[in-house]
């Protein structure tokens, strides 16, 4: 009989003997397959997420706030009243950090003459934008935007005192500390800034900066409505200053029949590109932020209501809302007054501003990480029927910045994506003994700065 001594000698032996072996093998086979996955993480995103400022955000949305009302139809003439002085001033910060980082940003107004339901006359509705190009690929776009328009009980009253704090002053202070930020850095893809008008008349300056991306062939990657970023003081009494709502669209609204026909018996209900940016969004706040989590609301607005997101899904492009989690709706289209106890009205009193400063980080973080990532995959498809494996296919890209791939999945029912393989730079990959009906699948770009696209869904349902 041996000891105990002789088979733990033996044991440790033969251990160490492949021990040996393992570089070997290793060694060996380096060449016949992948040692090593590009990092997952740009230490650059801690930084950003920790470099917006409550207190600049306070300024400009006191700012805003001293224009009285930003009204459509409100005075254009003066100059310290009415929505006229407020763009004014938005264009002036905008040139003003321009300035302050060499000229970095192009800063244009972008205007179209609307009549509508609330616009009864000709009137000319403004965008401000500040443009910051990308040094590799300046037609491949991300944005940030909010509403510089503000109003009362009554959407047609265009003099009455209408501060807009939260609605949307928040939105637009946001959109400039945010531009003041990352003009400190330079990006593969383009940034655009975007402070637009009309959104409470007919989400008008939407649909004008929709239609100019188009006209100037802009690759929209991802559109950052921001409507309502400063509110933690729910109507239903919660006070909530660590989550935020998401809102996606699930089907394109601007699918065709085809498409429809195609996503009806291969899926993709909940895998639209807007799905799949605001997955992206909540990724990256988990990895980068603390204490913000990230709610995905899987429709396209609050119930019966809009955005100014709509306009950029009805031209086809990817574009998600992203607000605070509790509502005060006696802070929202409200005249100031105070009946029975009750203060009503958009004040600057009601905003919270390290809480906006937390979400405009989120912004921040979500512009730059797919700024600095690679175009999102095209011609993404996938085949496996009546099969034991699936593989995914897609066009290979020539771009500098792309240095391979990852592949994604998860099971039907899971809300967000499961499981992920890096697979290198080729332009099809094969998932063996996985069953297509089975599982859900996609494929993102990845640079060897740590950040990857969005993930691509398959087919039209999923294509950005």
């Amino acid at each position: 009989m041996q000891s105990i001594s002789s088979i733990k000698s033996r044991v440790t032996s033969s251990v160490a003997a492949l021990s040996l072996l393992i570089p070997i093998a290793a060694f060996a086979n380096q060449d016949a397959r992948l040692t090593a996955a590009p990092s997952t993480e740009d230490m650059r995103l801690y930084d950003i997420a920790n470099a917006t400022s409550a207190s600049r955000l306070h300024q400009d949305v006191a700012k805003l706030v001293s224009f009285g009302t930003r009204h459509t139809l409100s005075e254009t003439e003066s100059d310290t009243q009415g929505i006229g002085a407020a763009r004014r001033w938005i264009h002036a910060e905008f040139e003003q950090i321009s300035k302050d980082c060499g000229g970095c940003l192009e800063v244009i107004s972008l205007s179209d003459t609307v009549t509508g339901k609330r616009i009864p006359n000709p009137t000319e509705v403004v965008n401000v934008i500040a443009i910051q190009r990308g040094t590799l690929d300046p037609k491949r776009v991300v944005m940030m935007s909010g509403d510089i328009d503000s109003r009362v009980t009554d959407v047609m009253n265009a003099k009455a005192i209408s501060p807009g704090a939260n609605d949307n002053a928040s939105g637009v202070a946001g959109a400039i500390e945010a531009a003041r930020v990352l003009s400190q850095y330079q990006f593969a893809g383009t940034i655009v800034y975007a402070a637009l008008s009309g959104e409470e008349q007919g989400l008008y300056g939407g649909a004008t900066l929709a239609q100019y991306a188009k006209d100037k062939n802009w690759r929209v990657e991802a559109v950052l409505n921001n409507d309502m970023i400063g509110n933690i003081a729910g109507i239903n009494g919660v006070i909530d200053n660590r989550s935020v709502r998401v809102f996606s669209e699930g089907v394109r609204i601007a699918e065709t029949a085809d498409e429809a026909k195609e996503r009806y018996f291969s899926g993709g209900e909940n895998d639209s590109a807007s799905r799949n940016l605001a997955r992206k969004i909540k990724t990256l706040a988990d990895q980068y932020m603390t204490n913000l989590d990230v709610m995905l609301v899987y429709r396209l607005d609050r119930f019966g209501r809009g955005g100014h997101h709509l306009p950029f899904n009805k031209a086809g492009l990817p574009a998600v809302r992203i607000m605070e989690t509790n509502e005060h709706y006696d802070r929202q289209h409200q005249d100031i007054r105070v009946e029975n106890g009750i203060a009503y009205g958009d004040v600057i009193e009601g905003v919270d501003f390290d809480f906006n400063a937390k979400l405009t980080a989120l912004n921040a973080i979500s512009l730059a990480s797919m700024a600095w990532a690679p175009a999102p995959p095209s011609e993404v498809t996938i085949a496996g029927k009546v099969s034991a494996n699936t593989t995914l296919s897609w066009q290979q890209s020539d771009a500098k910045d792309v240095v391979g791939y990852r592949v994604y999945w998860r099971l039907t029912t899971e809300p967000e994506w499961t499981h992920s393989r890096y697979v290198g730079k080729v332009d099809s990959f094969t998932l063996n003994n996985m069953v297509i009906d089975n599982y859900l699948f996609g494929v993102a770009s990845v640079s060897a700065n740590g950040n990857a696209s969005p993930v691509v869904f398959p087919g039209a349902a999923g294509a950005f």
